[in-house]
């Protein structure tokens, strides 16, 4: 519970290496603390520092590109196409022969930084020549980017015999925003039983077959009821506190144990828990106090904190954590929707919902036009540059508007909206960028409507 020892020094090698000549631990673990001291391994290793868990050479099976992609395939894995590449031209021949759009970045970032999803080759060469600093030493990641996929984490510790998952976080945000950004869901709502299976499986042979001892985490990706794996990270990840809470199991104290030589059958832990209760992570995002910073959500990491909601159904959940982030859901009034050409099949159903609820529907002049001729009834409501009549910020300055969906897809739109988002942050007004958040937004306005939101202790969970 607490340490004997602190100490505020850089993740540096030469600063670890001082620590441990000075402390001369019988052993080190590399777990708790995100990526950084994974990089760290082979180093410390070499150097003679004790590691204990999840060895270094294992580690580097899972961060080395070429190791990590012939440990898939040995396995029978799917994931997506990519490769690397040290060059403009290598970038632009690599994602010719993928297909774009293509996610792309750097080989040795953290936290999604520089990551961005490219559409076109003149983008990607743009990104080459201005984003990153592409070498032999620093190559750029070069991935088939899957629209419209769902992204899902799963948390479990293994002892090198025996994988206990912690939990499966099914994401709202569909796949192209950072997992750290994405709110989740445990257990999956609305994932198929086969698939939820298949993450188990693989989850079991990604943990073996590495050798891992602790705790790994493990980002899946489901398009088209088809499984692909995005990463292994032997370490404990940003989602273990929130999985260790809903569950009531403590992870970290647990994968100390195990890489300190216990096994999970002497720690009572050999089967996943499956909670009567639906518990949901949403991330607080500090825009408010960067003004001119844009609100859309991508692959970058941006959150700077997290909030739980706990109840019966995921929609109240869903309801109670945007809550708890200070955006309390509208339960009447008018929404605005203005979304990209892509996603306008995906938000039939939750204006569908809105409007049966008794909101008024607005709409940009596209977008309305899609949904009356799907039979969803919207105002059309002139853009910011089109200058007739009330523009939409003018209505959102006066109160009239009390939620707001826009999804962007190029430079130009993301930005003509830029002047909605900015005033929807600013005037308090609940809003979301992608579609699959907004079908959250509707189903939990829609139990909320049903069933008030009502508080429980903790304990009771």
């Amino acid at each position: 519970d607490t340490s004997d020892r602190l100490y505020l020094e850089p993740l540096t090698f030469e600063d670890v290496l001082e620590i441990v000549r000075k402390e001369r631990p019988r052993g080190v673990i590399l777990q708790f603390g995100g990526q950084t001291p994974l990089r760290l391994a082979v180093a410390l290793e070499a150097a003679g520092v004790p590691i204990i868990g999840t060895s270094s050479d294992s580690i580097d099976r899972a961060e080395d590109r070429a190791r990590f992609n012939a440990l898939i395939e040995t396995l029978g894995l799917r994931q997506p196409v990519g490769g690397l590449a040290t060059t403009p031209d290598e970038a632009a021949a690599l994602a010719e022969r993928i297909g774009f759009p293509v996610l792309v970045r750097p080989s040795d970032v953290l936290g999604g930084r520089a990551m961005e999803i490219v559409h076109d080759t003149a983008s990607l060469r743009h990104y080459m020549a201005t984003a990153v600093r592409a070498s032999p030493d620093h190559p750029v990641l070069v991935d088939a980017f899957l629209e419209d996929a769902i992204e899902v984490d799963v948390d479990a510790i293994a002892d090198g015999q025996q994988v206990v998952l912690g939990g499966i976080l099914e994401h709202v945000e569909e796949a192209g925003v950072h997992s750290g950004d994405s709110a989740s869901v445990l257990p999956p709502y609305s994932l198929d039983p086969a698939v939820i299976r298949e993450i188990r499986v693989s989850t079991h042979k990604l943990a073996l077959a590495l050798g891992v001892r602790g705790l790994v985490n493990v980002q899946f990706a489901v398009k088209d009821g088809q499984v692909y794996v995005i990463e292994v990270n032997p370490r404990a990840s940003r989602t273990v506190p929130f999985v260790s809470k809903a569950i009531g199991v403590p992870l970290a104290k647990l994968a100390a144990r195990v890489q300190a030589g216990a096994t999970l059958v002497e720690l009572g832990f050999v089967s996943e828990v499956h909670p009567r209760h639906v518990a949901v992570k949403e991330v607080v995002l500090p825009f408010k106090r960067f003004p001119g910073n844009d609100v859309i959500l991508g692959p970058e990491m941006r959150s700077t904190g997290e909030v739980m909601g706990l109840d019966t159904t995921w929609p109240l959940a869903f309801a109670k954590a945007m809550l708890a982030t200070g955006s309390a859901l509208p339960l009447e009034g008018a929404v605005f929707v203005s979304v990209a050409a892509r996603d306008k099949a995906a938000i039939l159903a939750p204006a569908r919902l809105l409007r049966s609820l008794g909101f008024e529907v607005l709409a940009t002049e596209g977008t309305a036009r899609f949904l009356r001729e799907n039979g969803v009834p919207a105002e059309r409501i002139p853009k910011v540059h089109e200058g007739k009549g009330p523009h939409i910020v003018e209505r959102m300055k006066r109160g009239k508007v009390q939620l707001v969906v826009n999804t962007t897809e190029g430079r130009v739109a993301v930005l003509d909206s830029f002047a909605i988002r900015e005033t929807a942050l600013f005037g308090d007004i609940p809003y979301v960028t992608t579609a699959r958040a907004f079908d959250a937004v509707a189903r939990a306005i829609q139990e909320v409507r049903r069933e008030p939101l009502g508080v429980r202790p903790l304990q009771s969970y």
